[in-house]
């Protein structure tokens, strides 16, 4: 989940702050320029962040990304709705996994917040489980081994500090020392109608493989890149998957809305 004043990527103002009409009037960069500017995630070295909450893996990644967005590449059509990440096929989980989406919450990091990000964590999947046929398990046995080489569940819930966003997380085909949700330690001070639970929301939606809303809309403000497949024949502006400031029109928390249900059910009937 982004922060209301961040860039993407500081000195790139075509990502993230523009449409694909803004890059017709600027310079490209060079991938060596974009690597330069690009922000590595605070917990491991070898993730960058980009659409300031999804991870992409080492070198191969952040280049596969960059060719993605400048080549303009996918088969995303603007207009359309609720997408899941498509490269070649959708990503997403096998019907098996969908249903054994097991996760840790790290006690030590947590410490006294603990509780309220476990409560938090089960609210948020409870909204998924409720219209799609994925199961998020909460293995509390690993809680207070809870790291990014556990591999005892699917992913790991840990707290951070000075991230730069409020929180990120991962899709399906992310290796395991990637698959985690990480929540900054800001997120505890959220005020307004976005709660630490519509926040966790929106990462669980990454966890099974939707992309943002906004990246099907060329007057988002916050165009993406085109790997996706839309799921539904609505553009949504008040999509869980929407960021408000990104030429959105939800006003209160980041909830699941009629058309994220539709798309949800046909990706995971």
């Amino acid at each position: 989940m982004r922060k209301l004043s961040m860039a993407l990527l500081a000195g790139v103002a075509l990502v993230g702050c523009g449409g694909p009409e803004a890059e017709t009037e600027a310079r490209i960069p060079t991938y060596e320029e974009f690597r330069a500017e690009a922000i590595q995630d605070v917990d491991n070295a070898n993730v960058f962040i980009v659409n300031v909450d999804e991870a992409v893996e080492g070198e191969q990644g952040l280049r596969e990304y960059y060719d993605s967005v400048f080549a303009k590449g996918g088969t995303g059509t603007a207009g359309q709705g609720l997408a899941v990440y498509y490269v070649g096929g959708d990503i997403k989980w096998s019907a098996t996994a969908a249903r054994n989406i097991t996760y840790c919450v790290s006690s030590a990091s947590f410490g006294s917040r603990y509780s309220t990000v476990v409560t938090a964590m089960n609210n948020a999947a409870a909204a998924w489980e409720a219209t799609a046929n994925v199961n998020f398990i909460h293995s509390s046995s690993y809680d207070s081994n809870c790291t990014a080489s556990q591999t005892g569940v699917v992913f790991d819930v840990r707290q951070v500090s000075g991230a730069g966003y409020t929180a990120r997380a991962f899709f399906p085909n992310s290796s395991r020392s990637a698959r985690n949700v990480l929540i900054d330690s800001t997120a505890f001070g959220l005020t307004g109608p976005v709660t630490l639970t519509g926040v966790l929301r929106h990462e669980l939606g990454h966890t099974i493989g939707f992309r943002h809303e906004h990246t099907r809309s060329t007057s988002s403000g916050c165009y993406e890149d085109s790997n996706w497949r839309a799921l539904t024949s609505t553009y949504d502006r008040y999509s869980v998957m929407h960021y408000p400031q990104c030429n959105g029109l939800n006003t209160g928390d980041l909830i699941l809305t009629s058309l994220d249900k539709s798309g949800a059910r046909a990706l995971y009937p």
